[in-house]
């Protein structure tokens, strides 16, 4: 059977959360995750089903991609297909061919699974190693102590007051409670909490997303920020805490997060929550011609 390449369009977007959701296992590579369509639903169902890309075979979906902006492809791959020749040969020639209408023209990147035989093909195909990523993790096996601060899990009528230190936490960031109702009315927010913590003053000072993929699976930070004007007190530590204590309660049996490697500070805070490194990751990039 031949692997076709589609999109699941805005009905077929719960069954990507769910096949996401069924490729995510303790022990396994860090991959695209049911929180990375959730977070990216800050734009849409529209917009997001039109960001995914699905391989499938005799109606088996076997690969995902979700277009995390123009120029970056984010993979993910059933386990059992991770090396499997056929369809790593169909999606490299998918996003190599600018007719078939994945990646655009100029320099471009494909984010895949660490072991999935693409990153080979790519590689043979000339595509170059990118930055490094480091991927964090922690067990969910034991118990989370306390975090330290005052946390709130937020509603819709605390939305802004999120929007605004999650702006405040990255420079850039147009991020809006407009965007937070968005992403909270998607498919992958139903095992998801936005988290809030605050200062002895009461001052609103870090946030976060936690992702589950469901009952014993791993969890999933994205994004965690704290305000510009209250870092180094800890806040990003206690954040980080609280998320994990989070996605235990919602079942998960780990967390993951996956941060560039030249954020020293971001990869220390997140060690000081109970992380712990797993081996570097890279992009693969063509070179613009």
């Amino acid at each position: 059977m031949a692997i076709e390449m589609g999109r699941p369009g805005v009905d077929g977007l719960r069954d990507v959360v769910r096949v996401l959701g069924e490729w995510q296992y303790d022990g396994g590579p860090v991959q695209l995750h049911p929180g990375d369509v959730g977070w990216f639903w800050r734009f849409g169902a529209e917009r997001t089903a039109e960001a995914l890309r699905i391989w499938s075979r005799a109606g088996e979906v076997l690969a995902v991609g979700l277009l995390d902006g123009a120029e970056l492809l984010r993979l993910a791959f059933a386990p059992e297909v991770l090396r499997d020749e056929e369809l790593a040969q169909q999606v490299v020639e998918d996003v190599s061919a600018l007719e078939r209408g994945v990646l655009p023209e100029g320099e471009v990147y494909v984010e895949a699974t660490m072991g999935a035989l693409v990153q080979d093909l790519l590689f043979m195909d000339g595509w170059e190693n990118g930055e490094p990523w480091t991927p964090l993790r922690r067990d969910l096996g034991t118990p989370v102590p306390d975090p330290g601060v005052r946390v709130e899990a937020i509603g819709p009528e605390q939305a802004q007051e999120w929007a605004a230190i999650l702006r405040a936490s990255f420079d850039g960031s147009t991020f809006t409670d407009e965007r937070w109702h968005a992403m909270a009315a998607g498919a992958p927010y139903v095992d998801a909490r936005c988290l809030l913590a605050r200062n002895e003053q009461g001052e609103a000072v870090a946030v976060v997303t936690v992702w589950s993929a469901g009952e014993g699976k791993p969890g999933l930070i994205e994004p965690m920020g704290v305000h510009q004007a209250h870092r180094r007190h800890g806040y990003g530590k206690a954040i980080t805490v609280a998320a994990a204590r989070a996605l235990q309660e919602l079942g998960s049996s780990s967390v993951d997060v996956c941060t560039p490697s030249s954020n020293v500070s971001a990869v220390a805070t997140y060690q000081s929550a109970g992380l712990e490194q797993l081996p570097k990751r890279r992009d693969l990039y063509r070179i613009a011609s």
